[in-house]
């Protein structure tokens, strides 16, 4: 049996109409978006804008890896949270922003640590990985899973003023092919 298309809803013709009238995304590709669903490991400075960008941009799901709180000294640069969200879990935060933002996307809350044990099982459910983490370890471990699950993975990093953000396709090279230590 074959499954009918996802018809967009007037509201999201609408909403998405600067996409739809774009010859390389379409209705057809909007669809898509609505359909995708996008992993953002780290809920900070990275991640915040990147959920914001996904979320307005129609894609259906998007899950979030974090166990922080948000702290005052995180309000200068991660934009997805604000003073009324200080003390709260990053995750709540995001979910309830990224709703503000678009009430239509499905967020998946991941408040754990990614660790060798549940990377693969958590980032085999996304058909793109978004990794804002900040530190080298779970980079690795990003992208180590990404590689075995066969997953895109664009990987973001900044420092003081210097940013990078390169984005791996399964068997193309990986973070690791990169920086091998």
């Amino acid at each position: 049996m074959t499954q009918q298309p996802m018809v967009l809803t007037p509201d999201q013709v609408n909403r998405y109409s600067r996409h739809i009238i774009m010859g390389d995304v379409g209705s057809k590709g909007q669809r898509n978006l609505l359909q995708a669903k996008a992993l953002i490991v780290g809920a900070g400075g990275l991640g915040s804008p990147s959920a914001i960008y996904l979320a307005l941009a129609g894609v259906g799901t998007i899950g979030i890896v974090d166990f922080d709180v948000v702290e005052i000294s995180n309000l200068q640069r991660q934009i997805l949270h604000h003073t009324s969200d200080i003390g709260r879990p990053k995750l709540e935060s995001a979910r309830d922003n990224i709703n503000s933002y678009n009430p239509d996307t499905n967020v998946v809350l991941h408040e754990v640590r990614l660790e060798s044990d549940n990377a693969r099982e958590i980032i085999s459910q996304y058909d793109l990985v978004i990794n804002g983490a900040d530190n080298f370890a779970t980079r690795y471990l990003v992208n180590d899973a990404c590689y075995l699950e066969g997953k895109p993975l664009v990987d973001g990093s900044i420092l003081i003023f210097d940013g990078q953000a390169t984005l791996f396709l399964p068997g193309q090279g990986c973070y690791r092919c990169l920086f091998p230590e």
